[in-house]
């Protein structure tokens, strides 16, 4: 009996800990590498629990996926933007130079 309580215990550690990386916005691999790294997990482990979550929260897991590629658009938008901005000060610049 041991055992299974010692396993449930983990698999419940591993449960907090993806909820931890769901905090910081990671995506699956992202919280496997993650664990793996900083909590010495099995990247299996983690997978099969997050699948399991996943699950037993469909909807929660549809909408997060959602947000996380609608907020990665954003940031690549606004990557191109501060790009355009240091791109046309620094033309600004060097048509300054010229005259």
């Amino acid at each position: 009996m041991g055992d299974s309580s010692s396993s449930a215990s983990y698999i419940r550690m591993v449960h907090h800990l993806i909820e931890k990386c769901i905090c910081f916005n990671l995506n699956k691999e992202e919280c496997m590498e993650a664990l793996e790294k900083h909590a010495n997990i099995n990247p299996v482990v983690t997978s099969t629990v997050w699948k399991e979550l996943e699950k037993e929260n469909k909807e929660f897991f549809e909408t997060y996926n959602k947000d996380r590629a609608e907020r990665n658009i954003e940031a690549e938008t606004m990557q191109r933007i501060q790009k355009m901005l240091s791109d046309a000060a620094a033309s600004k610049g060097s048509d300054d130079d010229e005259s």
